[in-house]
């Protein structure tokens, strides 16, 4: 009897309590903000790689569809992502013994306005970037398409965590 009585209380005790975790990291508050507006984010820099326009525009979006329960709208949005990408660059990062350069670095810049329609103080208009370097015996054709996917996906990161993840 006294065995049944402790694994009764027991199992009260743990049914009573529950953890809240989100898997996906956002903060938002589905009761109140519902719905995301994306406007194009064209590219504005003097160097531009056109595949990088889709790239850009479609992880944005893919990402907020993936990690969050909000609906896309045309206009209207509760939240709303506008911007333009503003660098695209690469520089000579460093030389070797025979003065040549020996790594590249390539830069992309974004320049984000947000806007919460239901709380204007998380407003904001930022700039993101994310750099990756390669070896300079190799051409950018080769290596473009995986270092610009890759730092796309930074900067999206960076900007869904300034947005809606408000670690």
């Amino acid at each position: 009897m006294p065995i049944r009585l402790i694994y009764c209380a027991a199992m009260l005790l743990l049914s009573s309590c529950s953890i809240k975790y989100s898997l996906v990291g956002s903060s938002i508050n589905y009761d109140i903000i519902n719905t995301i507006q994306f406007a194009d984010f064209p590219i504005r820099s003097s160097y531009v790689w056109m595949p990088m326009h889709a790239m850009f525009n479609n992880e944005l979006q893919d990402t907020y569809m993936r990690q969050t329960k909000l609906r896309q709208v045309k206009r209207g949005g509760d939240l709303q992502l506008a911007g333009e990408i503003v660098e695209y660059s690469q520089i000579n990062k460093s030389v070797s013994a025979s003065g040549f350069a020996s790594q590249t670095q390539l830069k992309i810049t974004v320049n984000v306005r947000f806007v919460n329609n239901k709380k204007h103080t998380d407003d904001f208009e930022q700039r993101f970037s994310a750099t990756a370097d390669y070896d300079s015996s190799q051409q950018l054709t080769t290596v473009q398409e995986e270092l610009v996917t890759q730092m796309i996906k930074d900067i999206v990161d960076q900007i869904y965590n300034a947005t809606v993840a408000n670690w």
